[in-house]
């Protein structure tokens, strides 16, 4: 008995070590869906689809799904069957909105098949977020200045919206805060909120979701410092920090979070940019290394991605670099599953770019691989299987 008992924990090692049965599936996958967002302008573009090995960064086309109009941005759920997209628009079937679309990933080709498409419920829509369970999306609508939720039924197919959430106010910049514009609706790390980031009105709202309808109730709000213009915010992924890139004053606010109440307390405001530049730039993306030793974010104007140590403990951060994107108009970027590159998506000369991190201070080096893709604004990575 005692030999057998043995055998069986001597097995139940090598299998844990990888040296039975192929060994494989204990490891991070290297290969990788790239599908990219863009602005499209005409019917032969829509979303990109690039096989991407995280091996040594490289990039391969594979296809394009035509006839998606301006997917400028994109969410895919766990499972790497379903993408949900906003196509940014100022109309949708006669009415004054933009609209969201979802796809079924065929997993052994990349392709996408359009299953339903529905009005965003505002103008302009510009981000979505989907939850794991991917019953549920949420939206923000830039022009529209409002957010709205979307059921999402098993085969795939949206229903809503089911809730709107109207913002009201506006923020001293003339030319772009004259309304609320909201630009981000992320949700929190245990997914009982969503913290909505408006740039029209220099706040970040807090909702809790109803989890079996939806609707979102509003307990709280962080107000940014006037003409700061809010525009996306993450999560530190261990500890309860949360990050805000302002657009239009080109800074980067640490804040301390509550889950609880979704609250956010400021914890320091630091600049994006180098303190000798002169010239008119505007942040778009910012995100945090998968460890979450390092935060990143992108200059639209300086064309930069600026890189802060992030202090474990206080949430404070310490400057590190600045990187040149090698392109204009870093509107999105994003860190693949390993945390070993990073992949800049230039919009204004149409390029995406991939850079390597170095995992000991953060900064970024080119490792040669530049795609040409037409105005992309949006990168989302799943695994293939």
């Amino acid at each position: 008995m005692m030999e057998k008992i043995a055998i069986f924990y001597v097995i139940l090692i090598l299998v844990i070590q990888g040296n039975v049965f192929g060994g494989n599936h204990l490891k991070s996958p290297s290969q990788y869906y790239l599908f990219v967002g863009a602005y499209t302008q005409n019917e032969n573009e829509g979303i990109y689809v690039f096989k991407f090995d995280a091996s040594d960064g490289d990039l391969e086309y594979i296809t394009t799904v035509k006839g998606v109009k301006n997917p400028s941005y994109l969410a895919l759920n766990k499972k790497k069957n379903l993408l949900i997209a906003v196509n940014e628009t100022g109309e949708f079937q006669g009415e004054k909105t933009g609209s969201v679309s979802s796809f079924r990933i065929n997993s052994q080709t990349g392709n996408l098949q359009m299953i339903s498409q529905v009005s965003s419920g505002g103008g302009s829509p510009c981000y979505v977020s989907m939850n794991k369970s991917a019953n549920m999306a949420f939206v923000a609508n830039y022009s529209g200045g409002n957010i709205s939720t979307f059921l999402i039924q098993p085969d795939g197919k949206l229903n809503g919206p089911v809730d709107l959430q109207q913002h009201a106010g506006s923020g001293p910049v003339v030319n772009r805060q004259k309304s609320p514009h909201a630009h981000a609706i992320v949700l929190n790390p245990k997914e009982t909120h969503v913290m909505a980031s408006d740039l029209g009105i220099d706040k970040i709202i807090s909702y809790e979701i109803n989890k079996k309808s939806g609707v979102l109730m509003q307990v709280n709000e962080f107000v940014a410092t006037a003409g700061a213009g809010p525009r996306h915010l993450t999560f530190h992924p261990k500890k309860a920090f949360a990050f805000i890139i302002n657009e239009l004053n080109s800074t980067i606010t640490s804040c301390s979070y509550t889950l609880n109440n979704a609250g956010l307390t400021e914890v320091m405001t630091v600049s994006s940019l180098p303190s000798d530049f002169q010239g008119d730039n505007s942040c778009a993306d910012i995100h945090v290394s998968p460890g979450g030793a390092f935060l990143y974010g992108s200059n639209r104007g300086h064309d930069s991605i600026v890189i802060y140590k992030i202090d474990q403990n206080s949430g404070k951060l310490e400057y590190v670099d600045h990187q040149n994107v090698k392109g204009e108009t870093p509107r999105n970027f994003m860190i693949d599953p390993t945390g070993k590159f990073l992949l800049v998506a230039n919009q204004n000369t149409n390029n995406i770019v991939v850079f390597k991190i170095d995992q000991e201070n953060g900064k970024l080096k080119s490792n040669g691989v530049e795609v040409e893709v037409s105005k992309p604004v949006c990168l989302k990575m799943i695994a293939i299987e």
